[in-house]
């Protein structure tokens, strides 16, 4: 007997350079087969396949055909109730509406002006006093939904987080603009939890505007302490973008 050939369905990822081993280990987690890597400058195309599952539509045809029958007989059955209730139903009357007298009217309570908000000073959002900054860095997908929403939530605030370079590219084959990818935590080749932040078109001195002593170099591994603006998320390539404010070397 001749086995049967198996269909496949693909898939097709970007991911943005360095994070490639991440990727493909989600996805090889939810059953996904590895079939090529084709690195770009920024970002790597990642082809999956896994086999098709076998649909058995006959019973859900069959079905669907009883469920619409019984439908429509709901429905029948629903318009004669209707009809039924019109005609049984005996018009009233619409009651009178009580007249008030101006002597009757309730004399209206003086309203006390509200106080005008005071502006927040403002705050350097941490994983210790936000949970949601928290929660955001210890993600496993760096393309996670919740990364949108914390984006546009916190867009123009001031939050600070442990992190290091997790890659490094001149930005548009500058000599002295570069594009960095900022993980969270310390760095690791085995794992990188929470976004992938980028610093955008910066340089790697004034830019970053490094807190105490300038280093010689920085580079892929290095550990940082990071006080930057939140920025916007793209969901193209799953990049939150930040503006350095304060960087120190740990």
């Amino acid at each position: 007997m001749v086995d049967e050939e198996i269909a496949y369905e693909t898939n097709t990822v970007r991911a943005i350079r360095g994070m490639e081993a991440r990727t493909v280990a989600k996805w090889e987690s939810e059953g996904w087969e590895l079939v090529s890597q084709k690195p770009g400058k920024l970002q790597t195309e990642i082809t999956f396949r896994r086999p098709k599952k076998k649909t058995r539509w006959v019973p859900w045809a069959v079905g669907g055909g009883v469920l619409a029958i019984a439908l429509a007989l709901i429905i029948t059955f629903g318009v004669i109730g209707e009809r039924n209730a019109a005609l049984d139903a005996t018009p009233s009357a619409a009651p009178s509406e009580p007249s008030v007298t101006t002597s009757e009217a309730a004399t209206p309570e003086p309203t006390t002006p509200e106080a005008e908000p005071t502006e927040e000073a403002d705050v350097v959002l941490t994983p210790e006093t936000n949970a949601e900054l928290a929660a955001l860095l210890i993600l496993t997908d760096y393309c996670d939904p919740s990364i949108a929403t914390f984006a546009s939530t916190y867009r123009g605030q001031t939050i600070a987080f442990p992190g290091y370079i997790g890659a490094l590219a001149p930005h548009d084959g500058a000599t002295t603009r570069y594009d960095i990818l900022i993980g969270a935590g310390d760095f690791s080749e085995t794992s990188a939890p929470g976004p992938a932040f980028q610093f955008r078109d910066v340089n790697t001195t004034n830019d970053l505007n490094f807190a105490g002593a300038v280093p010689d170099t920085i580079g892929v591994g290095t550990n940082l302490n990071v006080t930057a603006e939140v920025g916007t998320y793209e969901t193209s390539s799953c990049l939150f973008l930040l503006d350095p404010i304060s960087t120190a070397v740990r």
